[in-house]
C-alpha cells in the first residue's frame, strides 16, 4: 500500500524531506513526514547503496521516494528493486521521454519493468498477478519539469497516462526562465502559474522539489503545489533547544 498515493488522490498536501545515508533514517521516517526523498542525481550516493537504508524504513510512516540521475530504465529498476514507492526522474522534456519513464516504472502489460520478485512494502495479495497490478496502481511516478523545452511541451507531457506529480526543479527552471535563483520574480512566478494551471487541467498534482529559501510553504500550497520537501535540521535544532531551555541548570 502507498499512503502517499492516497494523500495525493485525496487532495491533501504531501510533505517530505531529503534523507541521506548519514542520518538516522528510521527516526526521520517516523517523525511525521509523508515521504523521505533520496537523491542519486546530485548527492554522492548511488542507487544500490540505498537498498539497506530503504529497508530500515519498513513499518515507519514515511514512504521512500528516489530520484534517479537520468531517465534510464536500468536506474529506475534499481531504485524500484531497492523498495522505492515513488520515482523521480529529472529533465523530462518531451512526451516521448515521459512515456519511456512511465513504461520503465510499470510491469507488463502497462510497461517494461523487469521482474525480480516481490519488492517493497505493498501489502498482502492473493496471487502474483495481483501483486504486479497493485504495484502498477500504487507506485507514484514523478517526472521533473526544469527546462523551457519542457514548459513548451507541458500539455503533451501531462497527457501521458500514469503521471501522478509534475515536480518543479526550482533552480534549473529559474535559470531556464532567465531569472537565476530569483524565485520571487514575476517571470518565475508566472512560470509556476502556467505549470499549476496545466496540471489542474490534466488532473496531475504540481510539486516543488524544495521550497525556496525565505519563502513560505503555504504560499506555494495556495498556488496549488501540494507535494514538496522542506528542510528538517533547523526544526530539529529548535526542538532540542526548546527542551534544553526547559531544564533548570
Amino acid at each position: 500500500m502507498n499512503a502517499v498515493k492516497d494523500l495525493l488522490n485525496s487532495g491533501s498536501t504531501v510533505i517530505g524531506t531529503v534523507g541521506t545515508p548519514f542520518i538516522d533514517i528510521p527516526m526521520l521516517a517516523d517523525s511525521g513526514f509523508d515521504f523521505i526523498l533520496f537523491d542519486t542525481q546530485h548527492a554522492p550516493v548511488e542507487i544500490k547503496q540505498l537498498n539497506p537504508i530503504v529497508q530500515t524504513m519498513r513499518g515507519t510512516k514515511a514512504a521512500p521516494i528516489i530520484r534517479v540521475s537520468a531517465n534510464r530504465a536500468d536506474l529506475i529498476c534499481f531504485a524500484l528493486d531497492a523498495g522505492a514507492r515513488g520515482i523521480i526522474v529529472p529533465m523530462v522534456n518531451t512526451k516521448e521521454e515521459a512515456i519511456a519513464m512511465v513504461r520503465a516504472c510499470k510491469y507488463s502489460p502497462l510497461g517494461d519493468r523487469s521482474n525480480a520478485g516481490v519488492r517493497g512494502e505493498w501489502g498482502e495479495t492473493k496471487d502474483y498477478r495481483s501483486y504486479l497490478d497493485r504495484v502498477n496502481e500504487e507506485l507514484v511516478i514523478i517526472p521533473m519539469i526544469e527546462t523551457q523545452q519542457a514548459m513548451d511541451n507541458i500539455d503533451e507531457i501531462l497527457s501521458v497516462p500514469g503521471i501522478d506529480v509534475l515536480l518543479v526543479g526550482p533552480s534549473d527552471l529559474s535559470i531556464e526562465l532567465g531569472v537565476p535563483l530569483d524565485y520571487p520574480s514575476d517571470a518565475y512566478q508566472q512560470g509556476l502559474d502556467k505549470i499549476a494551471a496545466a496540471c489542474k487541467k490534466h488532473g496531475v498534482v504540481p510539486g516543488m522539489y524544495f521550497i525556496p529559501p525565505n519563502m513560505e510553504p503555504n504560499f506555494y500550497v495556495e498556488k496549488g503545489f501540494k507535494f514538496f520537501t522542506v528542510p528538517w535540521m533547523n526544526w530539529a535544532a529548535e526542538g532540542i533547544q526548546n527542551r534544553l531551555n526547559d531544564i533548570t541548570r
